[in-house]
C-alpha cells in the first residue's frame, strides 16, 4: 500500500480538524488504517478514500492483505479520536459497496488511486450525510488551488488518534503530472484517503472535494490524483448503488 507522507509549514493556520465531522477513518476489528470523508451524493450515503486503502494487489499479500477488494466487516467512523480504543461520536457506519476504477484494479495505475464507498443507514435509519454533512465533489479543478488536507496518522505516530490538518497551495507534481502536490508536516501512513478540500472554511462551509491523498515519495510531500471525468463516472456509478 502507498504511504502518505509530507512535510513543510502551512501558509495559513489550519482549521480545527475536530470541527469536521464528515472526516473519519476506515476501521475493521478495532483497527484503523486509512482516512475517508463523506462526499455529497443523491442518496446521501457515499464516502471517498484512496483505492489502495480498499483494493489490494498480489504484491500486497506480503503485508497480510488478500488480493482484491477488502474482505471483512469494513466500517467508517466519522470524527474518530482518542487513545485506544478511541471515541466514536457518530458511531460506525457499515460499508456496503466498494467502487474502484479499472485503472487501479486491472493496471495497478496510480491514476486510479481513488475509491467511492457506499454505507448503510445506521440503526435509527439515518443516512450518513444527513448526520455529519459532506463536501461537494469538484471534477474540473485547476491544479493550483488553496486546499485544506485532513488525515489520521496511524497510532505509532499518533497515539491519541487526532487528525492532522494543513491549509496551503497545491501545484502540479513535476514527476507525475496527473497528480497535485502539497508540502506539509505530519501526514504519515494512515492519512491516505484524506480529503483535499478546495476553498475550505469550516464544517458548515467545507469547500469542494478535488481529490484524496494518495501518498508521497518522501516525508516532506503528499500527492493526490486530481478528480476528473473518470473519477466522476466512477462516482456516478457508486451513487446509483
Amino acid at each position: 500500500m502507498a504511504a502518505a507522507l509530507s512535510g513543510c509549514a502551512a501558509r495559513t493556520p489550519p482549521p480545527e480538524p475536530r470541527g469536521l465531522p464528515f472526516v473519519g477513518v476506515l476501521t475493521s476489528d478495532n483497527d484503523h488504517w486509512c482516512t475517508a470523508s463523506v462526499v455529497d451524493s443523491p442518496r446521501r450515503n457515499l464516502i471517498a478514500t484512496a483505492a489502495h486503502c480498499v483494493y489490494f494487489h498480489k504484491e500486497d499479500e506480503k503485508d497480510g492483505y488478500e488480493a482484491g477488494p477488502f474482505k471483512g466487516d469494513l466500517r467508517f467512523a466519522p470524527q474518530f479520536s482518542g487513545a485506544a480504543p478511541g471515541h466514536y461520536p457518530y458511531g460506525t457506519w457499515k460499508v456496503t459497496g466498494i467502487h474502484v476504477h479499472t485503472l487501479w484494479t486491472k493496471e495497478n495505475d496510480d491514476r486510479g488511486d481513488y475509491a467511492f464507498l457506499t454505507v448503510a443507514p445506521d440503526k435509527k435509519g439515518r443516512r450518513l450525510q444527513d448526520v455529519v454533512g459532506a463536501a461537494a465533489p469538484d471534477w474540473s479543478s485547476s491544479p493550483h488551488r488553496r486546499v485544506t488536507v485532513v488525515g489520521y496518522p496511524n497510532e505509532d505516530h499518533n497515539p491519541r488518534n487526532r487528525p492532522v490538518s494543513c491549509t496551503t497551495r497545491t501545484r502540479r507534481d513535476p514527476d507525475e503530472p496527473y497528480m497535485v502536490r502539497i508540502e506539509c508536516p505530519g501526514f504519515w501512513p494512515g492519512t491516505s484517503g484524506g480529503p483535499w478540500l478546495a476553498d475550505h472554511r469550516d464544517a458548515a462551509r467545507p469547500g469542494r472535494l478535488m481529490g484524496v491523498l494518495s501518498g508521497g515519495d518522501t516525508d516532506r510531500e503528499s500527492v493526490a490524483v486530481l478528480f476528473d471525468r473518470r473519477a466522476r463516472a466512477l462516482y456516478e456509478r457508486a451513487a446509483r448503488g
